[in-house]
């Protein structure tokens, strides 16, 4: 049990503050990076409507100079519990590959296009 408590407070979460508010998003992309994870958060428009479009990636780079094969994306309601929603769903990537995320800053000279 001390193991687990050790781990979650040194392990921060992404918070609803650290999101711009759905004006921004109306309006353009927001990026932003926790923990090694890079995300960016897009209003999409299709046949259904308009979601909410969550890509995330381990860093270094941004989002043009990542290959596709390395981002992986979702998509939610586009509203104020949508962006909840990929909150919580980005702090669950971020605890299930932790490892990756972790590690990811570090071999960025091993990356090539």
């Amino acid at each position: 049990m001390e193991k687990v408590r050790i781990f979650l407070e040194e392990w921060e979460m992404i918070q609803r503050e650290d999101i711009l508010s759905m004006e921004y998003l109306k309006k353009t992309e927001y990026t932003g990076c926790h923990q090694g994870m890079r995300y960016r958060l897009e209003k999409m428009e299709n046949d259904e409507g308009k979601k909410l479009l969550v890509t995330v990636w381990p860093e270094p780079f941004n989002f043009a100079s990542t290959p596709e094969e390395q981002k992986t994306r979702e998509t939610f309601s586009f509203d104020e519990d949508g962006v909840v929603d990929a909150i919580a769903w980005m702090n669950n990537l971020l605890f299930e590959q932790k490892e990756r995320f972790d590690e990811a800053p570090r071999n960025w000279s091993s990356y090539t296009f």
